[in-house]
């Protein structure tokens, strides 16, 4: 094996699909109240992780259930941080009663992509998790401003990518809104894969190649077709000489 990657998802998100996706997952990042989820399903979605052997992390957002955290909430950023600490600690809580660590945080939707362009929203998410997961591992986006905040402050990081979204030249993430914004189409899925891991290169929505690199990749857990999507990967990436750890 050549290389080795990671593979995450977003679970615990009222989807009900977990127990399928687990079995195919290296880490997985817990909705904890924000846009999704409740005790129960942390607790539950632990469980299964742990059954599994799944690396777990916290996946905070913007309070906004409504939305599913995918739309900005205008709010203060004092008020913004505690939320996201109390997302974080309500999870990291759970993982520590059931004799588990906490492995990672990876913040979700419009707060995921707002702190990878916005300096302000960054340090409120870095601030957050160095009041709550110092130690643990924070997700960033690859050449992000959230990234190179991190680095500053020797926060321990895993550059992240996405499998199933497509990329603007800036390596933004096409918004859901456009009909490009998701891959669904196997084949599709996993060159874009290959290409990421075996290239270090995204090819965008215009066609252009942009240097990408990452260490973990994401299939969304909503993606009606995840199960049968990481099935896939679990087969063709070793195929490539591409461990999954």
């Amino acid at each position: 094996m050549n290389y080795q990657v990671d593979i995450n998802c977003d679970v615990g998100e009222g989807i009900g699909n977990e127990a399928e996706l687990m079995p195919y997952l290296s880490s997985c990042s817990i909705a904890c109240g924000g846009h999704a989820g409740n005790d129960k399903t942390m607790i539950e979605t632990i469980k299964l992780a742990q059954q599994h052997q799944v690396k777990m992390g916290a996946h905070p957002s913007f309070p906004d259930k409504k939305n599913f955290g995918r739309k900005s909430v205008s709010m203060p950023l004092a008020d913004l941080q505690l939320s996201i600490e109390n997302q974080i600690n309500s999870v990291k809580n759970h993982i520590l009663k059931l004799g588990g660590r906490l492995h990672h945080i990876k913040v979700h939707g419009a707060l995921y992509n707002l702190s990878a362009i916005n300096s302000e929203i960054a340090k409120v998410v870095i601030e957050a998790f160095q009041k709550t997961a110092k130690g643990s591992f924070l997700y960033v986006p690859y050449h992000s401003v959230l990234q190179k905040m991190a680095e500053e402050k020797n926060i321990k990081i895993k550059k992240e990518a996405f499998a199933d979204r497509n990329y603007n030249s800036d390596l933004t993430l096409v918004s859901r809104k456009k009909p490009m914004a998701l891959i669904t189409d196997e084949k599709k899925i996993v060159t874009h894969l290959l290409k990421m891991i075996l290239e270090k290169k995204v090819i965008a929505v215009d066609g252009v190649a942009v240097k990408i690199v990452a260490e973990t990749f994401c299939i969304h857990g909503d993606n009606p077709n995840a199960k049968n999507l990481l099935k896939i990967l679990c087969k063709t990436l070793p195929e490539n000489g591409i461990k999954i750890v």
